[in-house]
């Protein structure tokens, strides 16, 4: 019987020390608490902690959290009631300002992001807090970082996720907006127009300077070619006036060194009458010289006769 106590109170007591030892793992963080009072906050690794005496009050998450509260009623200073919806980035820096700090930090940071947003909004009218939503988010963020500081909480950024305008502005807008893509449109249409037509007026352009040069250079080819037409049959006409001329001037040497008397030279010219005489012409004037020529050959053909 006493055997089995025994075993009984080493069991409870292995089970006291099993319950003891805590691991604390990675980006987290435990708030101990000694018979009720804050006793410290553990950061990773392995703790001991008394039995029935500490105990751990709070498992903080040290990593970098997201929260999308709900879409908030807010009213511009042009008196513009609309809905904004924000995201805030937030990550506990403290432990133990997290645990004792506030209730329920979730619920104060959305209360707080929504008391924030309101009053920077009503500082803006509806057209420029549609435009500077950087501004808005830098604001936010500044805002609530200094005033979660006291929780162990860094605010790390904001973002408006929506702005929602009344459903009248939203068709105004839409109208606004339909009409600036038709009038980006018409302006597109317009300048392609423009340019097709500039394109098709340079292309008419060019191609009549390109009929204008092939009919000059076709003008120049066929001025060479009459120019050489011309050269050639000058040089032609020139070359048979040299050969005739030439020959003329052989005729006279061969005569010349032949020996040839003026007697020979009359039979010449009257050969050469001859051929006249042989033309179209009605007139004849006979040289003097030829006459009495022809008489001495009369002369000679009736002694030849006889």
């Amino acid at each position: 019987m006493s055997g089995l106590i025994i075993l009984i109170l080493f069991f409870i007591v292995l089970m006291a020390l099993a319950s003891s030892i805590r691991i604390v793992p990675q980006a987290y963080a435990y708030v101990v608490e000694r018979l009720g009072a804050y006793q410290g906050s553990w950061a990773v690794g392995v703790h001991f902690k008394l039995p029935f005496i500490d105990k751990v009050a709070k498992k903080v998450v040290l990593k970098e959290q997201v929260v999308d509260f709900a879409p908030q009623p807010v009213i511009t200073k042009d008196n513009v009631t609309m809905q904004i919806d924000t995201v805030v980035f937030f990550q506990i820096t403290d432990p133990k300002l997290f645990a004792y700090g506030v209730e329920n930090p979730i619920m104060a940071i959305e209360n707080l992001t929504a008391t924030t947003l309101r009053n920077i909004i009503g500082e803006m009218e509806l057209d420029q807090t549609l435009t500077s939503r950087e501004v808005i988010n830098t604001k936010m963020r500044s805002s609530l970082d200094i005033a979660t500081d006291p929780w162990g909480i860094k605010v790390n950024r904001v973002e408006l996720k929506n702005i929602i305008p009344p459903a009248a502005i939203r068709d105004a807008m839409e109208k606004q907006m339909k009409a600036e893509r038709e009038r980006r449109e018409a302006i597109l249409r317009a300048e392609g127009e423009k340019k097709s037509t500039i394109l098709v007026a340079e292309g008419r352009k060019e191609s009549a300077i390109l009929e204008a040069e092939a009919e000059k250079q076709s003008a120049i080819l066929r001025a060479e070619a009459q120019k050489e037409k011309m050269i050639r049959e000058a040089e032609g006409e020139a070359a048979a006036i040299l050969k005739v001329q030439q020959a003329t001037a052989d005729g006279l040497r061969f005569i010349k060194e032949a020996g040839a008397d003026e007697a020979v030279l009359r039979l010449k010219s009257l050969e050469a009458f001859e051929k006249a005489a042989d033309g179209n012409a009605t007139k004849i004037i006979i040289p003097s010289e030829i006459q009495s020529l022809a008489g001495l050959v009369a002369s000679v053909k009736e002694i030849a006769a006889k």
